[in-house]
């Protein structure tokens, strides 16, 4: 499979990705594939079945919107919601390409 993740946010109920994807794949087969890997391994650790939801919801990103500030949005999004005071402290979240 051919992308990139830019950023991620793993929340308590929901995920947020920054990904660019890449050749043949679509973001579709990207969320699909991610969603089976997941849901597989939690079968494996005995969690019940219905980990995700049928869709998704998904954003282009326009020309003039900076990668950078949305990748900064999705980390940010643990202390907007309380669950950390610094955006460092959440362990769940991270970049592979910017430094944090």
């Amino acid at each position: 499979m051919d992308f990139r993740c830019l950023a991620y946010c793993l929340m308590p109920d929901h995920v947020h990705l920054l990904v660019c994807v890449g050749g043949k794949n679509s973001l579709t087969e990207l969320v699909g594939a991610w969603k089976s890997l997941c849901a597989l391994a939690a079968r494996q650790r005995g969690k019940p079945a219905g980990l995700w939801q049928r869709s998704f919801f998904d954003h282009a990103l326009r020309s003039e919107e900076s990668l950078q500030a949305v990748a900064d949005y999705i980390l940010a999004n643990p202390v907007r919601a309380g669950l950390v005071t610094r955006q460092a402290d959440y362990p769940l979240s991270g970049s592979f390409e910017y430094v944090l």
